[in-house]
Formats: structure tokens, C-alpha cells, sequence
């Protein structure tokens, strides 16, 4: 009988997520490339361009969802990989707004399909500690986004190469994790392993836990990936390398993810959360007043701020609300990636009308509504711990 190598399969995991992370990293730096000073865009029309990347990961991953457990995580996985492939070739071609929003639709398509299929997969295969491997999965996409950042200094800035050569790059991963997935078995979800039935799937979904993790998954994510994802227009006017502050800020979500088991066992998910709200509001606030070098140690915070952010929310859901299953995951990513589709031309609206400054203050009133929403979850879990004991 053949056997599920879980090793390779999640070593193949991380490098679709470092795949995923990629097109952040770079399609950050193509801002430039088809902006005001480049192709002639506005940055609110770049805004409009770019949201397919959220709204069609989105969409992917409430169609994914569900069809990782009826079809299955391999199926879905080679949608991931072919999405990808087509999504890079047309980013090749792009040189409209359209051209641009349809390849960065395929690309979105890709990224969705990565999550719903392989947050799932990674926690079938680790059922006894979801949190930390999920962190450890999602170490990949800060990970990705630092070797995206610095491909596309080195291309681009350093070696004067075209935009072109830099997206090019996106192939060596692709090419290796489908080298990696091809020939494997592939686990069953969760839900399938225990027999939960669609209809009580269903029906969690509504429960107000669940309800209350995807509206905080909202500001979680437009948090994080909204500022990061317009980080080359936020911080043109304070450092001279923006992709670098990015890269800096990922590294360390990246060091930081790799040390979630012993975060987790001693503050729990919701006292995880909080802590992050704290320093996510402290660091966009800080972004605002710093130049220079201490522009990056107003990063820093900020990276601390976020770096527990969408693993732990995802690895929430899987600990606290498995009969949700792999939809219930797909659903809180998908959440998520929309809300980023819609903040980011609300960002360059104000870029265009107003100031960095100002996009920047407007995106720290997400974090401090999550802090009082953590707060009266980590009270809310403690009562349940409580009455469960």
C-alpha cells in the first residue's frame, strides 16, 4: 500500500506558498512599472488592476473549499500549479490595465487554490498541533515575499534588467513544487478522516464564533497585506529602497513564525491575537512620523504586529472549530483576501487625493477595532476554558 510521504509533501507545500508570496513581493514592485512614471496608470487605476489577486484567490478559495473534500486535496493542487502557470505567462504579456487585471486574476486563482487545498492538507497530516504547523507552513510567505523583494531589487534595480526577467523568476518554484507533488498520495481532509457530515458543516459555519473569526479576518488581513502590498507608494518619500523595508519586515514575520509553538503554548491564540493588534496599531502609526533609517524600526514593529496574524487565525478556526472543515478555512483565507481587494483603491484614492500619510493613518483604525475585539475574545475563550474545567 502506498504510503503519504509528509515530508516531501510539505516541503512541496512551502514552495507553492513561497510561489504564492512571490507574486506579492513582485507584483509590489511592478506598481512602478505601470504607474504614473511608467506605464502611465493612476494609483487608484493600479488598485482596480491589482484586485483580482484578492478577490480571485477569494473566490477560489470558496470554490476550492468545498471541492477539497469531494474531489479531493490532489486535484485541487494541480488546479493551484496550471493557474499559476497561466497567470505568469499573461503577467509576461501585460501591458494594459485589462491585460494586467486578467493575469493578475489567474495569478489570484492560483494563490486561492494553493490555500484551499494545502491549509487543509497540512492540518490532516498534523492533527496534534495545527497552530504551530500552520505557522510553520505560513513561515513561506513572509519567507517568499523577502526572496520576491530581493529578486526584484537585484533584477531590477541593481542589475537594470527588465520587468519581465524579474516574473520570469516565478517559474523556478512553480516548476519545483510541481516536480515535488507529482506521483504523491495525498491525504484525506479532516473532516472526511472524522466523518463530519456536509450538513453539520454547513451548519457551523453560522455559529457566532465562526461568524466573529471571519469579520476579525477582515481587518487582519487589510491590515497586514493592504499596507504591505502598497508598501513602494507608502514609502517612496521616506527610504530610498521600499522593497527593502519589505523584505526587512518579512524577514522578520519569517524568524518569527518559526518560534509560534512556544508563542502559542504560552500566550494561546487569542492572547496571540491581541498582542498583534497591540503592535500592528503601534508600528502604522510609527510609519507615519519616521524617515530613513528609523523608518525600519517603525517596520519592525509593524512585523512583529502581524507576523501571527493569518496563520493563527486560520490555525483558530482548524483548533476550536474543526467541524467546519476545509470550507470553514477556505472561507476565513477568503474573507481575508477580499477585504485587501477592497482597501487597496481605497489606499490609492487617498494616495492620488491626499498623502501617504493619510492612507496610512486611515489603515491603523483597523487594528485598534481589533484590539478591542481580541480582548473580549481571549475573555471569552477564558470563560470557556473555565466552564469546560
Amino acid at each position: 500500500m502506498e504510503t503519504i510521504n509528509k515530508n516531501r509533501l510539505f516541503l512541496a507545500s512551502c514552495l507553492a506558498l513561497i510561489t504564492t508570496a512571490m507574486t506579492f513581493a513582485i507584483r509590489a514592485r511592478l506598481e512602478t512599472v505601470f504607474g504614473p512614471d511608467g506605464a502611465g496608470l493612476t494609483l487608484e487605476q493600479i488598485g482596480y488592476a491589482f484586485t483580482p489577486a484578492f478577490w480571485g484567490f477569494t473566490l477560489a478559495m470558496i470554490i476550492g473549499g468545498p471541492l477539497v473534500d469531494s474531489l479531493g486535496i490532489k486535484k485541487i493542487t494541480w488546479i493551484a500549479f496550471i493557474t499559476h502557470a497561466i497567470g505568469i505567462v499573461l503577467t509576461l504579456m501585460a501591458d494594459t490595465m485589462t491585460s494586467l487585471f486578467i493575469a493578475t486574476l489567474f495569478v489570484g486563482i492560483g494563490n486561492g487554490m494553493v490555500e484551499a487545498a494545502l491549509n487543509p492538507m497540512v492540518a490532516s497530516m498534523y492533527t496534534d498541533n495545527k497552530t504551530k504547523m500552520l505557522n510553520r507552513f505560513h513561515v513561506w510567505f513572509p519567507g517568499g515575499i523577502v526572496i520576491g523583494s530581493l529578486v526584484g531589487y537585484l533584477i531590477m534595480d541593481v542589475m537594470g534588467l527588465p520587468w519581465q526577467a524579474m516574473v520570469a523568476t516565478l517559474f523556478v518554484p512553480v516548476i519545483i513544487y510541481g516536480v515535488l507533488f507529482y506521483g504523491q498520495k495525498f491525504p484525506v481532509t479532516e473532516r472526511v478522516q472524522l466523518g463530519i457530515s456536509t450538513s453539520k458543516m454547513f451548519a457551523s459555519l453560522g455559529k457566532p464564533l465562526f461568524l466573529f473569526m471571519v469579520f476579525c479576518m477582515f481587518l487582519t488581513a487589510a491590515s497586514e497585506l493592504g499596507t504591505t502590498q502598497r508598501i513602494e507608494s507608502l514609502l517612496k518619500t521616506s527610504v530610498a529602497a521600499p522593497l527593502l523595508v519589505l523584505a526587512f519586515i518579512n524577514g522578520i514575520m519569517a524568524l518569527g513564525r518559526l518560534s509560534a509553538g512556544q508563542v502559542v503554548h504560552r500566550l494561546k491564540p487569542a492572547g496571540m491575537l491581541l498582542y498583534s493588534a497591540i503592535f500592528t496599531l503601534a508600528g502604522l502609526w510609527l510609519l507615519t512620523i519616521t524617515s530613513g533609517g528609523m523608518t525600519f524600526v517603525a517596520a519592525a514593529v509593524f512585523a512583529v504586529g502581524v507576523t501571527f496574524f493569518w496563520p493563527t487565525m486560520i490555525g483558530f478556526v482548524a483548533e476550536y472549530l474543526p467541524e467546519t472543515g476545509a470550507l470553514g478555512m477556505s472561507i476565513m483565507g477568503g474573507a481575508g483576501m477580499l477585504s485587501v481587494s477592497i482597501v487597496l483603491p481605497i489606499m490609492g484614492h487617498l494616495m492620488d487625493n491626499a498623502n501617504a500619510t493619510e492612507a496610512l493613518r486611515t489603515m491603523s483604525i483597523l487594528p485598534a477595532i481589533l484590539i478591542v475585539c481580541f480582548l473580549g475574545l481571549s475573555m471569552y475563550m477564558k470563560k470557556r476554558k473555565e466552564v469546560k474545567n
